[in-house]
């Protein structure tokens, strides 16, 4: 039995292959395959030679002339220390979080939950008294010498309180005033912030046999500042006590 043997023709691309004869007419017959393929091949060894360059290329730019610039993003690195660091951080974040002393953990104080935040809330509770309340206003009428002795508050605030009252005074017999007591009024004149002197010159100018005076109870805390009465307030307050 006779086989044939196949023609050896050259690879187009380079070397020898084994190509059957069917093939070897095929690639004769068309010129322009034969012209194209080595132009192909030859754009697409550049082309990986591109894509390979840029794969193994470092991720920096360089400036001609010029110092390195680095392209790279900085790397954002949050340390997690435990499971529940989101949780105590959102605790954290609100103020006022306390609970009982004999229902405080451990875990509790690692969460900055503590007893020592509602102490000072309830301090602040008790310490509050409401300056928008008559009830917290004294009102008196004294004749001079009064016998109370007057002190000024903080320069920041201003206004004058009773420092102490006199054994035997008008004030002490009188029996409505207490050590701490804030002047508010004179003769329903408000006095709320005057300096010491300005403050005892009302009460120095006043004429009549006696003088009026209002007080308020609550401390200097309660009457200056966010929790001071409202200016409309405190006016037709002192309005409604001068004609009592």
């Amino acid at each position: 039995m006779a086989y044939s043997t196949p023609c050896v023709e050259p690879h187009p691309f380079g070397g020898d292959s084994f190509f059957p004869r069917r093939r070897s007419l095929a690639w004769k017959l068309c010129p322009a395959v034969r012209s194209v393929l080595p132009v192909t091949m030859s754009l697409y060894q550049a082309c990986s030679l591109v894509v390979f360059a840029c794969l193994a290329a470092d991720s920096a730019a360089f400036v001609p002339g010029g110092p390195r610039v680095s392209t790279t993003r900085p790397a954002v690195v949050r340390l997690q220390m435990g499971l529940f660091d989101g949780i105590k951080e959102a605790f954290n974040a609100e103020e006022g979080q306390a609970i009982d002393v004999d229902r405080e953990t451990p875990f509790d104080r690692w969460m900055g939950i503590s007893t020592k935040t509602a102490n000072q809330n309830e301090q602040k509770k008790a310490a509050f008294v409401d300056s928008m309340d008559e009830v917290n206003y004294v009102k008196l009428e004294l004749s001079k010498p009064m016998g109370i002795v007057f002190e000024e508050n903080d320069p920041s605030t201003g206004g004058v309180f009773v420092a102490s009252l006199a054994d035997g005074g008008a004030a002490a017999s009188e029996g409505s005033l207490m050590v701490g007591d804030q002047l508010v009024a004179v003769s329903g004149e408000n006095v709320l912030g005057l300096v010491f002197d300005d403050a005892l010159g009302k009460i120095v100018d006043s004429e009549g046999e006696k003088t009026g005076l209002i007080f308020f109870r609550g401390g200097v805390t309660n009457l200056y500042g966010n929790l001071g009465p409202a200016d409309d307030w405190l006016s037709e307050f002192l309005a409604k006590r001068a004609v009592a």
